[in-house]
């Protein structure tokens, strides 16, 4: 896994604001902005869209994790997920189960609030115990 200095953090985190910018939010107004970093060197980027029956709505995470899986990507090696409120966007369980299917335990996981405060925790931090193609043989 490539390591996070803060120039790169800086650069993840400036595409993740400006990719919550697109975020699709009519119902709740909170926009939420991921980019998402391949082993490859890509970065992937997703906004939040919300539907009026709610359970359809996709998650930052989880809209740029498609993009890069459907673009070839396999392996990733970090994400910033950043958000318009006052606390930190955390990726909820689904994002975190997600995540898991791709991602090394150890990968850093940003989290960022509209002020720019930002915490690291590593997915398996996050995501303790997780169940994953490792429990099915693979």
């Amino acid at each position: 896994m490539k390591p996070v200095d803060q120039k790169e953090l800086d650069r993840m985190l400036d595409m993740a604001y400006e990719a919550m910018e697109h975020a699709y939010v009519p119902y709740s107004g909170f926009q939420v902005g991921a980019c998402l970093r391949a082993a490859s060197g890509k970065y992937y980027l997703g906004c939040n869209i919300e539907n009026a029956a709610y359970t359809p709505t996709n998650c930052a995470e989880r809209t740029a994790m498609f993009k890069a899986v459907y673009e070839g990507e396999r392996d990733f090696d970090a994400i910033a997920v950043v958000c318009s409120g006052k606390n930190p966007a955390y990726p909820c369980g689904v994002c975190r189960q997600v995540l898991a299917e791709f991602c090394d335990p150890a990968m850093p996981v940003f989290c960022g609030n509209a002020d720019r405060k930002t915490e690291m925790y590593t997915l398996n931090e996050l995501l303790p115990c997780s169940f994953g193609p490792k429990d099915l043989g693979k």
